[in-house]
């Protein structure tokens, strides 16, 4: 192909392309729209590649094969009906399934805690209860339990060294 054919068939493209997008857009390709208009200026290229004499009329030329793309994008989408975001859907539903299988992991290990709690020393358990669920400083707890600071330091090591062992010998659990 010349380079004079080559820049008609540009400057033709480029005077055709908004409207060759809206064609798309229109037959229910919004998303794809962009590719199609460029798949539809290399089959032309390829096209008059392949032909020896000149296309009579180019601009009807651009607009079949415009409309052989949209067809064939039709039988596509009648094919394969999900769409790409319909695929993203049904990968964040997968990775929702995931996510599910973690928080039912993280309950097991949530009740497997609760029955080591419950199986402590009264104080043990209270110190930790008011360490981790209610926020309390060692100082805190010391005040509200009526105990020193060491003891609840005392308290704690043993609370969570007693949590670690019964925990560790769980699958997923350091």
């Amino acid at each position: 192909m010349s380079e004079q054919r080559r820049h008609g068939w540009g400057r033709l493209f480029t005077q055709h392309q908004p409207v060759l997008r809206g064609f798309f857009v229109r037959r229910g390709a919004r998303e794809d729209a962009d590719d199609l208009v460029q798949e539809t200026y290399l089959r032309l290229l390829r096209a008059d590649q392949r032909r020896d004499a000149d296309i009579a009329n180019p601009e009807a030329y651009l607009y079949t094969v415009a409309l052989n793309i949209a067809r064939e994008q039709a039988v596509r989408r009648k094919r394969n009906p999900i769409s790409i975001a319909e695929t993203e859907e049904v990968h964040t539903l997968l990775d929702g399934r995931e996510a599910v299988d973690l928080a039912a992991e993280r309950a097991q290990r949530e009740e497997r805690m609760f029955g080591v709690l419950a199986r402590l020393p009264e104080n043990t358990r209270t110190v930790l209860v008011l360490q981790y669920r209610e926020g309390l400083s060692y100082q805190q707890i010391a005040e509200r339990m009526q105990i020193s600071t060491h003891m609840v330091k005392k308290h704690v090591v043993r609370g969570l060294s007693a949590c670690r062992s019964a925990l560790a010998d769980h699958a997923g659990w350091p």
